[in-house]
């Protein structure tokens, strides 16, 4: 089953606002569930940071794009349950 999530499963950025158009993977097909600051040539970008990490960095970014710090927590409370994180190797 060939399943097209709409937001990056390790950042929680809607696929949509990916100026990139998607993570690639090492064949160079985008990828379906990563985004390109997140997954690039078949690998994160990032493979050491925890959840923890990733939340501060989107809250970070939320905040640079002008979005209120108070809602920051809010629109990161379920990267968690993202695929990256909730599969934990």
């Amino acid at each position: 089953m060939d399943v097209t999530y709409k937001n990056c499963q390790s950042c929680g950025m809607p696929l949509a606002r990916d100026e990139q158009g998607g993570g690639t993977e090492k064949t160079g097909i985008k990828s379906k569930m990563y985004c390109s600051h997140c997954y690039q040539n078949g690998a994160f970008t990032s493979p050491d940071l925890t959840v923890e990490q990733m939340r501060e960095l989107v809250k970070g970014k939320l905040v640079e794009f002008g979005f209120p710090r108070f809602l920051t927590g809010l629109f990161t409370k379920n990267i968690p349950k993202l695929k990256r994180w909730s599969s934990n190797k």
